[in-house]
């Protein structure tokens, strides 16, 4: 029997899209258009692991480079 979405036994991959911010996306199933797999398949805490290390900065792609705001 396969695991139940979302238990801590479904693979995930870490995916990302063109404004560089990423999701979690099951491991059997193709990314949604414009998003791309990042390394491989994971359980979902690792994934979620990958994320935090990889996206450090939360603005989309099409806003870094400007000037921040207050």
């Amino acid at each position: 029997m396969p695991p139940e979405p979302d238990s801590d036994a479904t693979p995930f991959h870490v995916v990302v899209n063109h404004e560089e911010q990423y999701s979690i996306w099951a491991a059997d199933r193709e990314p949604p258009a414009g998003w791309r797999r990042v390394g491989p398949a994971a359980d979902k805490a690792s994934c979620l692991a990958r994320i935090k290390e990889l996206w450090t900065d939360m603005r989309p792609l099409s806003l870094r480079g400007t000037a921040p705001t207050e």
